[in-house]
């Protein structure tokens, strides 16, 4: 039994004369005759009665049929346009791993713009550090991931979307707080509140850069793995933090952020996937960052 089986049967089913099926099937009668010959014969039942050489009737086992036969067309029907949908990147999933810096400004913009074109692509968000996430994109645990290079894995795809320069975070109260700009040589006495070097070795190491350029080492009193929780310990008084400009967006009470008056290593946030895992979702997930990101 083929397809196009059902479809002939349909046609006869539905104007109950053969000759009216053929001119709506744009085929010959005989052959369309001869085809539903061979359906009735590959089910073993008649599906029709003859009231006459070309006008017809369902038998109750026709009536039967035709209703499976819609079915199976609706599904039919469904199966092409899910595989279609899915093949345009318009259904699916995504698992997607970021930092906690790429929430206070890039990422909202292309989660949004994302979820108002594709409704039916499902989002797996996971906050994951960046050496975190080349792990998760090594065992395909992700899709693709917002970064902060170097990574230690060159095989990975990965295109800049973002390079901001570095910020202080301090208490309003701090006696540096009634300056607009601040010398980095006047931290050198400072508590520092950081990223442990392990998770985040680019900016660890862009922040022990900037203070060696005032001759010093930061005095690192308290590590936090969270960007929101390195903000939250200034705010206690724990001591001060440099942090990427976009933080600023992070408003909590009693910090204030300072621009420094040298120039700063620049923090570059990267989109980073693996080639050879590229899906549709995928490729347009990217293809929204680059219009988001320019």
């Amino acid at each position: 039994m083929e397809l196009r089986h059902l479809r002939y049967f349909i046609a006869v089913a539905e104007e109950l004369h053969f000759s009216k099926a053929a001119e709506r099937l744009h085929i010959a009668q005989p052959p369309l005759s001869q085809q539903i010959q061979q359906l009735e014969a590959s089910l073993g039942v008649e599906l029709f009665q003859r009231k006459t050489k070309r006008q017809v009737q369902l038998t109750e086992a026709g009536q039967v049929f035709l209703q499976e036969a819609y079915q199976l067309f609706a599904q039919l029907s469904k199966a092409i346009d899910l595989t279609q949908r899915t093949g345009r990147g318009e259904k699916g999933q995504l698992r997607v791993g970021f930092t906690s810096l790429v929430t206070y400004d890039l990422l909202p913009v292309i989660l949004r713009r994302f979820r108002e074109q594709f409704l039916e692509v499902e989002l797996v968000l996971q906050e994951l550090t960046t050496t975190q996430q080349e792990q998760a994109l090594f065992n395909r645990r992700i899709h693709v991931g917002f970064a902060h290079p170097p990574l230690e894995n060159n095989t990975f795809n990965q295109e800049c979307i973002q390079q901001e320069g570095l910020i202080v975070a301090l208490l309003e109260t701090h006696f540096l707080a009634r300056q607009e700009n601040i010398s980095v040589r006047q931290l050198k006495d400072e508590n520092f509140i950081m990223f442990p070097r392990h998770l985040g070795p680019g900016l660890y190491d862009q922040i022990l850069s900037l203070c060696q350029q005032g001759n010093f080492s930061p005095k690192v009193t308290q590590e936090a793995i969270q960007m929101q929780t390195i903000i939250g310990l200034v705010s206690a008084g724990m001591g001060i933090a440099i942090v990427p400009s976009s933080l600023q967006n992070l408003q909590r009470a009693g910090v204030v952020y300072r621009t420094l008056e040298e120039k700063t290593p620049l923090v570059e946030t990267a989109v980073v996937w693996r080639q050879e895992d590229m899906t549709p979702v995928l490729r347009e997930f990217l293809q929204i960052v680059r219009s988001v990101c320019g």
